[in-house]
This record gives structure tokens, sequence and C-alpha cells, in this order.
């Protein structure tokens, strides 16, 4: 988990690739993706659809979610990663992944207007001024089994301390 442009999906993606288990997004747990525009699931659904996924035998899910219906991925979890990337990093990926989406060099779940690019960069100081503490402060408390990671190019050495 982390916030914006911290490096979730690439993480999540490098990680199902060398352990050979899937991965899922929590945003497409809670949208339903079409071409013209994402349709928000029911808490049903989505609820229903989470349940599916953390009740399979290995798995992966990133998302920068950390509410109440995510909490059953918490307590079903062997590790959980919180990927706590400077600021600057993650603001200098958002305007990188921002480019090279709509040169279409990278593939995007959304379509990538200059709404969404600006809500990046407010969801980003939202998850560190609000999110983050919380999240921390919940993995104090529920003495979780948590990798704290500043520095995702360095996955493998804080995997093989695990």
């Amino acid at each position: 988990m982390g916030s914006v442009g911290s490096g979730k999906t690439t993480l999540a993606r490098n990680l199902s690739r060398t352990y050979s288990m899937p991965y899922y997004e929590l945003d497409n747990v809670v949208w339903k993706r079409h071409k013209d525009e994402d349709i928000r699931r029911s808490d049903e659904e989505r609820d229903d659809l989470l349940d599916k996924i953390i009740s399979s035998d290995r798995w992966i899910i990133e998302g920068a979610h950390h509410h109440d219906w995510v909490s059953r991925c918490f307590e079903n979890a062997e590790l959980i990663i919180f990927l706590d990337t400077p600021y600057v990093v993650r603001i200098s990926r958002i305007i990188r992944r921002f480019i090279l989406q709509k040169l279409g060099v990278e593939k995007a779940n959304y379509t990538p207007t200059f709404k969404i690019f600006i809500k990046m960069f407010e969801w980003n100081a939202g998850f560190e001024m609000k999110s983050k503490p919380k999240i921390l402060d919940m993995f104090r408390q529920d003495k979780m089994k948590c990798l704290i990671i500043k520095d995702n190019r360095r996955i493998d050495q804080y995997l093989n301390e695990v």
C-alpha cells in the first residue's frame, strides 16, 4: 500500500511475476472499468469481489485504501508492504506518468485527463497529511506484520530480511 506515485502497481506487478501470484488493484475492485467512463460498484458488489480475492490461496492486493471494507485484506495478509516513498519522488512520478499516458506509452485503467492529473496531486497531499499517519498508527496498534519501505528500488534487500 502507499500513495499515488509510490510504486504500488509496479511493485505488485513485479512480485506477481516473481512469485507467480495474481495481483489485484483495489481501484479495480471499487470501479468497473469501461471505455467511456468508470462505474462505481455497489458496496455489496465490491465486498463480494474482495472476499472472492482474499479467499483464494495466494494473492497480492495493492492500493491506497485503508477504510473498514479493506480491513479483511490486512487481517488475511502474510505481509503488508507500505511504500513510504518521499513526497517529492511521488510528485515527479505523477508528472512522468501523466506525460507517458498522454503519449500512449504507458497504459492507464482510466482516461488520463488534466482533471485526474490535478486530482492525483490532491490525493497525494491528502494521503501524506491524513491517511499516512492513520495507517502507521494502525500498524502500531494492531501489531501487523508490515514492512515500511522508503526506497522501493531496493525491495529485494528488504524481502530477504523478512
